[in-house]
């Protein structure tokens, strides 16, 4: 029986939200133990993932994108507001095959933005409805299941899935940029063999996260029509 946000048994959590959950935290171990891996073996090259990501952007002439160190493990992402790389230690200062396959996917995303890549265009700007979006949701659909106020609870429901927007269109941009860099790396030869399969490992464990998050969301947005159905 249902009782209302957070009192009694809600089966929506059970349904929805569960084995997406279930499903996210695999994903992480996955990339987490991918990561660990292939950050033990070093590269025949020798070069760190700085090195790589530097190459790769001069290569592409993008000189004018910074390549810088950043604190954290699993942070690396490029900012298209500054230009910038940033790198975890693990990636910028070690010359692992993780390290290598990590830089060169942020590298991707800098060429992305390089060439005008239209799906990551409309990620970019979705940024602000999506951050948006993921402050109110929640606040205005608890107040309206509360309160018994539909309007609030269907306000929070568009919102939200503005933020799942945002994550859906996350999946092309970085499942492209996995691309772009598992054929740079063996265009060039910064990773050949074994190798470049373990960057690609590491590359498609990380995808499995954004898949992960997708879902998540999705099975949120669910559960909140589903708990909005039911005070109806």
């Amino acid at each position: 029986m249902y009782y209302g946000w957070g009192w009694g048994f809600d089966s929506t959590f059970v349904v929805y939200v569960l084995p997406a959950l279930i499903f996210a935290l695999w994903a992480q171990a996955k990339v987490s133990g991918a990561f660990s891996r292939y950050s033990a073996v070093r590269n025949s090259r020798n070069m760190t993932g700085a090195d790589v990501a530097r190459r790769i952007l001069d290569d592409s002439g993008l000189n004018d994108v910074r390549v810088v160190p950043t604190s954290g493990r699993l942070t690396d992402h490029y900012d298209p507001r500054d230009r910038t790389l940033y790198l975890s230690p693990d990636v910028y200062y070690q010359p692992s095959i993780a390290a290598v396959g990590v830089a060169a996917h942020e590298a991707g995303h800098a060429i992305q933005h390089g060439v005008g890549y239209a799906p990551l265009a409309l990620r970019n700007g979705l940024v602000p409805v999506a951050q948006l979006g993921s402050t109110l949701a929640m606040p205005l659909f608890i107040a309206g299941l509360l309160f018994g106020a539909g309007f609030l609870m269907n306000l929070g429901i568009i919102f939200f899935g503005a933020a799942v927007a945002f994550q859906v269109i996350t999946l092309p941009v970085e499942f492209n940029a996995s691309s772009r860099a598992v054929e740079l790396l063996a265009e060039r030869g910064y990773l050949v063999g074994e190798e470049l399969q373990g960057a690609r490992t590491v590359l498609t464990a990380a995808a499995l996260t954004y898949v992960a998050a997708t879902a998540m969301a999705l099975a949120q947005l669910l559960r909140l029509l589903a708990l909005a159905r039911r005070r109806d």
